[in-house]
């Protein structure tokens, strides 16, 4: 990693601006009511993960609450017709977090839609009825293989769409897929389930730089769904690596992120200038 200084704020032309803070504190100073078009965001799922400074493992109760508290700022900061697309796993033992941490968001957001993020997915010939594009039998994607005889391997996660309203229009074709029916023509709806895979690190010698972190193109597709022409900011609290900031950059609209770690922070300004010294940025 290159020497780079640890900043309270690292800004990136006009529209990207990233806070080495917490978020509920950082919402409350940066962050008017109402401004924020879409949030994004994959907070710590109270597993065991082992982050730098967060510890991933507190009594449920206590997660939840933290995670209530942040979620009522959170409506505070989102636009009446916003968007807010939270990302949250479990693990194989306790498959009610992500159910539990929907429940509280009730109290505060409509769930206008349930995605369930595919990372792996196995299609049988048989099954494919008269596909011609899937020659055989197939497995694509990756997952985190699970030993002994209780559990299934964890192949998906949940990101729940969540509004204020329940009646946010959406794009729906902007992450739309070719229609297969010879009949049809153009795109039509992909649907609440999203193949996306993501990069597979086989080398023990190549250390991923976030234990968790969701592929670019998942916020991609998040942002693009609310509306590319209604989205003006995205939020990401739990910015982590800086992939939302990315995803934003791809589609030229604004983003502020929030972390807490001084090692997370530098590689997303990492992430962020090679995007700009790759690409024509203003």
């Amino acid at each position: 990693m290159s020497d780079i200084p640890v900043e309270k704020v690292y800004r990136f032309g006009k529209k990207v601006v990233l806070y080495l803070e917490d978020c509920y504190l950082g919402m409350q100073k940066y962050l008017k009511t109402g401004e924020v078009d879409v949030v994004v965001t994959s907070p710590p799922y109270n597993i065991g993960i082992q982050y730098n400074k967060y510890n991933d493992n507190v009594p449920k109760e206590e997660y939840l609450d933290w995670l209530e508290n942040i979620a009522v700022e959170i409506k505070r900061v989102l636009a009446d017709d916003g968007s807010f697309f939270l990302n949250v796993g479990g693990k194989p033992s306790d498959p009610w977090i992500p159910l539990d941490v929907a429940e509280r968001m009730r109290k505060h957001f409509v769930l206008q839609n349930v995605i369930h993020w595919v990372k792996s997915i196995a299609i049988e010939k048989k099954f494919a009825e008269n596909c011609s594009a899937i020659e055989g039998d197939i497995a694509v994607g990756h997952y985190k293989p699970i030993s002994g005889k209780r559990f299934l391997h964890d192949n998906h996660e949940y990101i729940f769409h969540f509004t204020k309203t329940g009646k946010v229009e959406l794009d729906r074709l902007a992450i739309g897929v070719p229609c297969q029916d010879e009949s049809s023509v153009g795109k039509r709806c992909r649907g609440n389930t999203w193949f996306i895979p993501y990069e597979t690190i086989w080398s023990r010698e190549k250390q991923r730089p976030h234990p968790s972190t969701f592929p670019v193109a998942l916020p991609e597709m998040c942002i693009k769904l609310h509306g590319l022409n209604k989205t003006k900011l995205v939020l990401d609290p739990f910015m982590g690596i800086g992939t939302t900031a990315v995803a934003c950059m791809r589609l030229n609209v604004g983003v502020v992120g929030f972390e807490i770690d001084e090692e997370y922070m530098k590689t997303a300004v990492e992430r962020l200038q090679a995007f700009i010294d790759s690409k024509d940025f203003c």
